[in-house]
């Protein structure tokens, strides 16, 4: 029986620490599931942890939250992602590498890019929960353009960003497969072609107008 007595140090040690080895439970295994590319729902993971599912929204308040914290550190950075590309100065070719990339890394998590894309649409303020990849991706696929188109134009370099965060994305990838039911290669070749014709397109309309600005000099 619970006398009304404060709890000691090491009581309430004890139970702070049960928490978080709790938490860190629920977050195993909501890595755990989003591995395997099935649907991912807090019902789920708190199955997968063996907890109820109230004890997992008393640790996160919506699934958003959880998978946020699940995938921090499970991504590689644009650096390691790009790695491949790490001496080539051509955009179009960094570009193709980023977006095949991403798209892949949406397939092997798909259950949790779904529920993310899900509960972001439902509640946007809730959208800061997503990872946004695409944008670091596109940043450092584009870094060669920093020295040049990016010196003389920026302006257009910021519509290409913006242009390709629209294409670069699960939510391009989904419409293909979702919609017009290409299976996954034939998608990620789509939007591959499309984020590489939007840079090249991009570039190309740059150069007369560089060329004008430098014969004006």
């Amino acid at each position: 029986m619970h006398t009304g007595e404060p709890m000691t140090p090491q009581a309430t040690a004890g139970r702070v620490n049960q928490k978080l080895r709790t938490r860190r439970a629920i977050v195993q295994a909501a890595v755990e599931l989003m591995r395997t590319g099935r649907d991912v729902t807090m019902l789920g993971i708190a199955k997968s942890a063996l907890v109820s599912e109230a004890t997992a929204y008393r640790h996160f308040p919506d699934l958003a939250s959880l998978l946020q914290e699940a995938l921090a550190g499970q991504m590689p950075t644009p650096a390691e992602a790009l790695a491949s590309v790490a001496d080539s100065r051509d955009p179009v070719e960094r570009v193709a590498v980023a977006t095949e990339h991403l798209l892949r890394t949406v397939l092997t998590y798909q259950g949790a890019t779904r529920a993310m894309i899900a509960a972001t649409i439902t509640r946007p303020e809730a959208a800061e929960a997503r990872p946004a990849m695409r944008f670091g991706l596109i940043d450092h696929a584009l870094a060669p353009l920093d020295g040049t188109l990016g010196a003389t134009d920026p302006a257009a370099v910021r519509q290409l960003k913006n242009d390709l965060a629209v294409v670069v994305s699960a939510e391009a990838l989904f419409a293909l497969t979702d919609l017009s039911r290409l299976d996954p290669e034939e998608a990620i070749a789509s939007v591959v072609h499309t984020a590489t014709t939007l840079t090249r397109a991009a570039l190309d309309s740059a150069a007369p107008a560089n060329g004008r600005r430098a014969a004006r000099r």
